[in-house]
């Protein structure tokens, strides 16, 4: 009888300790998704100051789309630093989300003034830091996918039972995904 109880006992404990091992694995993993977010925002944020460099010499009486493009990036990147030690914080989740809309909105009124500018769009720098932003736009939003993949299964895990019993207990907490701005949701209208 002794060693019944303790076999059971022993499976209770094995079956505690795989729930706890894969919370922290799946917590891991949205962890690492978040990083390669922050990867790419820090390549935008790094290209961001030499494409505003390089259309100043071009676009003198554009200051303010310049100016607006460079607080939008200093903004964005202040969030996104203190997110890396609060990743859990819904809050500034919904900030980051707010400060890159504005960003993009600023980036695209920077391409579109630059569409007035020919000399500024055959400018070999000018092109290649262009369509390094574009990529980096695509693999942001590659990422974010993953990050929201990642927490929804983490989310779910902790969720069901017996895990959210483990997931109580030592303290996995839910995980706010990253959304989109109200802006970027609305389909953008072209009139002719």
């Amino acid at each position: 009888m002794i060693y019944i109880v303790l076999a059971l006992l022993l499976l209770c404990v094995g079956i505690l300790l795989g729930i706890y091992n894969r919370l922290v694995r799946l917590k891991n993993r949205y962890k690492n998704a978040f990083s390669q977010i922050d990867v790419q925002l820090k390549r935008r944020y790094d290209l961001i100051p030499n494409l505003v460099e390089v259309s100043k010499k071009y676009m003198e009486h554009e200051k303010e789309t310049l100016t607006a493009v460079i607080q939008a990036r200093q903004q964005a990147s202040g969030i996104a630093n203190q997110l890396k030690n609060n990743l859990g914080d819904s809050g500034l989740l919904d900030k980051l989300s707010q400060a890159e809309s504005s960003l993009s909105s600023g980036l695209g009124r920077l391409f579109a003034v630059m569409e007035n500018y020919p000399e500024l769009k055959a400018n070999e720098s000018m092109a290649q830091l262009s369509e390094e932003l574009k990529s980096t736009e695509n693999k942001i939003s590659f990422s974010r996918q993953s990050y929201n993949d990642a927490v929804m299964v983490y989310n779910t895990a902790r969720e069901v039972f017996p895990n959210n019993m483990i997931a109580g207990m030592f303290a996995f907490n839910p995980v706010a995904q990253l959304k989109i701005a109200e802006q970027e949701r609305n389909t953008p209208k072209v009139k002719f």
